[in-house]
């Protein structure tokens, strides 16, 4: 009897012990190579889309930051300061108090800003998104800021515009959302224009 148990037990244990051994391979080494294989597929996308200026990484496509100073254009508000720790909403209501004083504060802080009227602050220039890292803002919003950032770049608003245009995606599809601007990219690109402007007029 205790010979017949054993026998079982060291069959229960080689069968879990195979087991084991095919699960750790498949699971623990050919799916994660499969799922690294095909994220290659995508190239820069499977690397979280990451933006570099002269050889040195300054963000992502896909996540938002914060720009300070006239000469950049600024991103929408977060309820994270942008971190992609804390990734989340306010989670205060349309009628929340704070959050009504907080839009009106910022609304007033932009048209100031901006040398305009509150009127002309569009909606993503004083609320934030549901991740609070939306890297985009609306053409309204960037085209509010353009006087500012021509003046502080020695720009002309034309060719402001221009950059504006250039990094303006359209709906998806054609269908899905809205047209947005990628304020990390024409910062970039922004940057680029001020110092060619820069050099040429040393030269």
């Amino acid at each position: 009897m205790l010979l017949t148990t054993l026998s079982d037990l060291g069959r229960q244990s080689l069968a879990a012990l195979r087991l084991l051994v095919v699960l750790t391979l498949v699971l623990g080494i050919a799916y994660p190579v499969a799922t690294w294989g095909v994220g290659q597929a995508f190239g820069e996308r499977a690397a979280g889309q990451p933006v570099e200026v002269d050889g040195r990484v300054v963000g992502s496509r896909l996540l938002g930051q914060s720009f300070d100073g006239p000469q950049w254009f600024h991103s929408r508000p977060s309820a994270n300061d942008h971190d992609t720790l804390a990734s989340a909403p306010s989670n205060l209501g349309p009628l929340n108090e704070d959050l009504i004083a907080t839009i009106a504060e910022r609304r007033a802080e932009v048209a100031q800003r901006e040398s305009g009227p509150e009127s002309d602050v569009p909606p993503d220039a004083v609320t934030a998104s549901g991740s609070g890292l939306d890297p985009h803002v609306s053409p309204a919003y960037a085209e509010l800021q353009v006087e500012r950032v021509a003046r502080a770049n020695g720009l002309t608003p034309a060719a402001v515009r221009t950059l504006v245009a250039a990094h303006t995606q359209g709906r998806f599809l054609g269908i899905h959302g809205e047209p947005g601007v990628n304020v990390l990219e024409l910062n970039v690109a922004l940057a680029e224009a001020a110092a060619g402007s820069a050099g040429a007029g040393g030269d």
